[in-house]
């Protein structure tokens, strides 16, 4: 009989110990969801604004938190106003942020 109480009670104290491991493990978890997620939102950022770039295919486009970069090098500044004005019209663009340069003839 005395070996079913410490039979029950290890087991007791081995899934309330899981539990807590488990409960503990949870805001990770969300944080590496969260993570991805926002990974997947900046992929699809990136699509939707070279999308709206499509015919300036010099312009690089990258994502983070909706915050938008376009590098590269354009045929004047008009055009790097264009496309600046294109990407900030584009649905969850918080901002742009502008590394383009102009092309020197």
């Amino acid at each position: 009989m005395t070996n079913t109480k410490l039979i029950a009670s290890l087991l007791a104290a081995a899934s309330l110990s899981f539990g807590s491991a488990a409960f503990a493990a949870e805001p990770q978890q969300d944080a590496a969801m969260a993570g991805a997620a926002a990974a997947a939102g900046d992929s699809a950022l990136t699509s939707k604004v070279k999308a709206a770039l499509a015919d300036q295919k010099q312009i690089g486009v990258a994502a983070n938190q909706g915050v938008v970069t376009l590098s590269g090098s354009v045929p004047s500044t008009d055009e790097g106003t264009k496309a600046i004005q294109a990407a900030s019209a584009v649905e969850g663009v918080k901002e742009v942020k502008s590394e383009l340069t102009v092309a020197s003839k």
